[in-house]
């Protein structure tokens, strides 16, 4: 399967799926920010692409997102169907900073996946549920 990739900047690393070592693709800063703690900005991530038709793109944070520039990721994962895909349809990070940061450009700061959606379901309405009991949620413990 072919994306069509648009770069908005010269400055970031060109992306590359490397086939067996992960699902998931580094999306890099296009853009220099400090952020004092409590801001909020939406970061250029220098990309845009055209999905296939019935995909989506997945966008979180790195695991090292938050030690390395103390962000946080607002709406907690991102979701790009095929339908932005427009010429000015950059992908962004939406980023809440929890203490003073400097981010540069062509820093790794998030991550994503393409999936297929959902396939279609049907909800049916049922008085109890058959299964074991696992006694609600958090009950499988700290450890």
């Amino acid at each position: 399967m072919k994306i069509k990739i648009k770069y908005f900047s010269e400055k970031i690393e060109k992306l590359k799926f490397i086939d067996g070592k992960s699902d998931w693709i580094d999306l890099r800063a296009a853009e220099r920010l400090e952020l004092k703690s409590g801001e909020y900005k939406l970061i250029k991530l220098g990309v845009g692409m055209e999905l296939p038709k019935g995909y989506e793109a997945l966008v979180v944070p790195r695991s090292s997102t938050f030690k390395n520039f103390g962000i946080l990721q607002t709406n907690s994962m991102g979701v790009i169907d095929e339908s932005y895909c427009g010429d000015n349809d950059e992908w962004k990070f939406p980023a809440l900073a929890m203490r003073d940061t400097v981010i540069e450009v062509n820093d790794r700061i998030c991550q994503f996946r393409i999936i297929k959606h959902q396939d279609a379901f049907t909800f049916e309405e049922v008085k109890e549920l058959n299964e074991v009991d696992r006694g609600g949620f958090g009950s499988t413990g700290k450890n």
